[in-house]
Parts: C-alpha cells; structure tokens; sequence
C-alpha cells in the first residue's frame, strides 16, 4: 500500500532537550559541587527517556510514573521525584523541571523542518503523536513549522499513551488515513512501534545529541521513497 501519512514521535526524534539547556539551571549537588558533564548527562537522559523507569518510587509516585503522560499533575510530581532521587535538590529540580516544560528550550534536529517541508510539498499528511504532559506547539509555530503539521495528536490530550493504539488511532481518523497507509517514525521501538498493530510501517531512529545526528530522519523518511535521500 502506497505510504499517505506520516507520524512522527516528539523527543528523540524532532527534538531534543539538549544539556546546554539543563546546565543554565546551574545544577549542584547538596553540598554545593557543581554536576559534572556526565551527570549532567545522565539527569537528561532520565527526564527524557521515553519508557525506562531508573528510580524507585513509593505507592503515589510509582502512579504518578505510570500515568505521567496524561495528566501534567502527575508529570510533575512523577519527574520532580526522579530528580530528586538523582541527586538533584529540592530548588534546582523544580527550576530545571521549569525547563522542561519550554518548548523553545528544545532543540530541532538539523533536518526536522526540511523533512517536514518536504513531506508536506510531496503531498503527504503528517501527525506529531507524542507521549507528553505539556503543549510544544510554540516549539514549531515560532518556526513556521506548523504549516507542515497536520494534527498533533499529544497524550494528555487524546487520554492514551503510546503503545496503546488509541493514541494513533486518533491521530490516523484525524488524518483520514488507514493505518496501512501510514508510517510511524521515533526512538522508540516499545512505545512509536506500537503503531504497527494498526498496520503502520515503523522506522526508527537514535536520540543521539542534535549535532550526532544530522540526517536521520531524512533517511528514514528517504528509505521508504517518500523523499529524496539528499536535499
């Protein structure tokens, strides 16, 4: 079947929330010494990985965890734990979870708009379906991207997280695309993957840093004949 539409996951795979944007926080540990750059590292990958659990929770938080993509409170109070169980104290993890919630404090990677103009010129309908607890449209409309974009399709929204295959089947009856006509890009094989129990194709790509990765989509995209491999 002919590809019509693509989904593309959010973090990791159009953007990414770069250390340079954690450490204008200022991170220190208790007794003052500040985070060196692979703990800086390690508290970025925690807040952004798309299912890994790395701490234990007590009974409320470990549901605040569960349920964090579809409610902001509980996102709050689920990720102001892991911080704080990394080290983190109390003023800097709410300052830097802050940061979290900016749109403009991620990054794009560097063929996110082509690949979105390209799309969107080729004639293909295209979805940002993402597990997420706050609104990035700003992300794109202050970059005029959302003139490519469809429909974002976001978890504390729709009321579903990905794998459950609510979430794209709600993106897809947005579009008006059958799920066999559709593929599904992101970081995730557990969690974007789950778009192939409604006949989606599925490539993924590596939530490398921004400047590790400057044609990943792209090629995804490319390897399906949806876009030239080169611009």
């Amino acid at each position: 079947m002919a590809i019509e539409a693509v989904l593309f996951d959010y973090s990791g795979t159009l953007f990414r929330l770069e250390e340079p944007a954690l450490r204008e926080v200022e991170l220190t540990a208790e007794d003052g010494r500040p985070f060196d750059t692979h703990e800086v590292a390690e508290v970025m990958r925690r807040m952004t990985a798309p299912v890994e659990q790395f701490v234990t929770f007590d009974e409320a938080g470990q549901f605040a965890w569960d349920n964090r993509d579809l409610d902001p409170g509980q996102h709050r109070t689920a990720y102001l734990q892991v911080l704080e169980k990394s080290g983190v104290p109390v003023t800097s993890a709410h300052r830097l979870y802050d940061r979290l919630l900016e749109p403009l404090a991620w990054t794009p990677y560097p063929d996110t708009g082509d690949v979105l103009r390209a799309l969107h010129e080729s004639g293909r309908r295209i979805a940002v379906v993402s597990n997420i607890a706050f609104d990035f449209r700003p992300a794109f409309t202050t970059r005029g991207w959302d003139r490519y974009v469809d429909v974002f399709t976001l978890s504390f929204e729709v009321g579903a997280m990905k794998p459950d295959p609510r979430i794209f089947r709600s993106a897809l009856d947005h579009l008006g695309i059958a799920g066999e006509n559709a593929l599904m890009v992101g970081d995730s094989a557990e969690a974007d993957g789950g778009a192939t129990a409604l006949g989606c194709e599925f490539a993924l790509v590596e939530a490398l840093p921004t400047s590790d990765r400057p044609d990943a989509l792209r090629a995804a995209v490319a390897r399906h004949g949806l876009i030239p491999a080169r611009p």
